[in-house]
């Protein structure tokens, strides 16, 4: 069978920000079929900000969307899109749709900023990284804090805009108070199922749950101590899927691999037999050996594209 992939969560505008800022362009074009190769055709293209960068988080995300935009722009084989109409035409043209996000809050030091940053094009939100930020504690903050009272008026103007709400690496008190101040779907875009590995980042079943009663998606993760503790393999991966299938039902499993082996700061073995984007042939036949077509389809894209169609159309 011929698939298509939508990839939650990626890391790649912190390498697009290095490598323009040592003058070197097109990097997304230059290395085409090393990050998307045959199959990943949508991607959310996320800014994460450092810890280093976080007195200048604004500055640092606004220089990494204009790297970032430039680099798209001379390549002739992406498309960075705001709505899923343009997503399906560019698929259907086998170009890569690229959705902007940012991974962690940082930047959002006001409403008008959050506004600034979505006519800029963000379309998804990772509401904190790991650790605190004005919007709430991240997973591995000890106060166990929820959302601000800003952060409670960042969901509610997100939800306004339209912008993804993800729920990855929030500790469990924001997780639980953002689906308390949000209708909307919501998405983990890289996490997996703690009941398999016990990791603070990954989810537990009443998260697990709580995400899929909302319709929302959790995108499985190949974060290799996110998968196993011991040794970290393509069938264990498969086994996070299979496990939150079975739970939550296959409507509202997807993938988010966050793929980090080109960054430097992250760089190292990765899962075995799923290092990077090279493997995605050896996943779907995994995938299809446990699930029908159907299944296979709809967590390899449609789910995902359920979710951005109801919040951000």
């Amino acid at each position: 069978m011929d698939y298509v992939v939508f990839d939650a969560h990626s890391d790649l505008p912190t390498l697009v920000w290095e490598e323009r800022g040592k003058g070197e362009s097109p990097v997304l074009e230059r290395n085409f079929e090393k990050f998307f190769g045959d199959y990943v055709r949508a991607r959310v293209a996320s800014v994460w900000t450092p810890p280093e960068k976080r007195v200048y988080a604004l500055r640092y995300a606004l220089e990494a969307f204009r790297r970032f935009k430039s680099d798209v722009h001379e390549g002739g084989r992406f498309e960075l899109v705001t709505a899923v109409s343009e997503m399906d035409e560019a698929v259907k043209e086998n170009r890569v749709a690229l959705w902007l996000g940012l991974e962690g809050g940082e930047p959002i030091e006001s409403l008008d900023v959050l506004e600034t940053f979505h006519e800029l094009g963000l379309r998804v939100l990772t509401l904190t990284w790991s650790l605190r930020n004005q919007i709430g504690d991240g997973v591995f903050e000890r106060t166990n804090g929820g959302l601000t009272n800003f952060g409670v008026e960042v969901v509610g103007k997100a939800e306004e805009l339209g912008i993804v709400i993800d729920l990855s690496h929030i500790n469990e008190a924001g997780f639980w108070d953002a689906l308390d101040v949000t209708s909307f779907p919501v998405m983990a875009s890289h996490s997996n199922a703690r009941a398999l590995c016990d990791h603070p980042r990954n989810l537990t079943d009443e998260q697990l749950k709580a995400i899929a009663e909302r319709d929302g998606v959790v995108g499985a993760v190949a974060i290799p101590s996110f998968v196993d503790k011991e040794r970290p393999t393509l069938d264990k991966y498969v086994e996070h899927i299979a496990y939150m299938v079975d739970l939550i039902g296959y409507r509202h499993v997807g993938l988010g691999f966050d793929f980090v082996y080109y960054l430097r700061e992250w760089g190292g073995k990765g899962v075995e037999g799923f290092e990077n984007e090279s493997r995605i042939p050896s996943l779907i036949e995994k995938l299809e050996e446990r699930f029908g077509e159907k299944e296979v389809r709809a967590i390899t894209f449609e789910n995902l594209r359920r979710l951005f169609g109801h919040v951000v159309g």
